[in-house]
């Protein structure tokens, strides 16, 4: 496994996920509070980008069908999704947030 830095912590608002690449994977990096999360950016029902959804608490919603998807375990919620989505360790690191590929 690999830390890879994605990017300085305030260019993650707070209730909000943007998109990184990181080793040929696309990462939504979730942030709820002063935490962040790394999930794939992919939708396990039918492969929306989760990054463009609605994050509430550490709950992250498809904007396509509604599935949602708890930001920390991945568990997928509600149907119409009934497989979890990927999730990676996150860091703080001089001044970057680092997801573990």
């Amino acid at each position: 496994m690999t830390w890879v830095a994605l990017t300085a912590p305030e260019a993650v608002e707070d209730g909000h996920a943007e998109v990184f690449e990181a080793d040929g994977r696309r990462i939504a990096l979730c942030r709820a509070g002063d935490e962040f999360y790394a999930i794939d950016d992919v939708c396990t029902h039918d492969g929306g980008s989760l990054d463009q959804g609605t994050l509430t608490g550490k709950e992250i919603e498809c904007p396509r069908h509604g599935a949602r998807f708890d930001i920390v375990t991945g568990r997928a919620l509600c149907l119409p999704a009934v497989r979890p989505v990927r999730t990676y360790p996150t860091r703080l690191t001089d001044g970057q947030v680092e997801v573990e590929i």
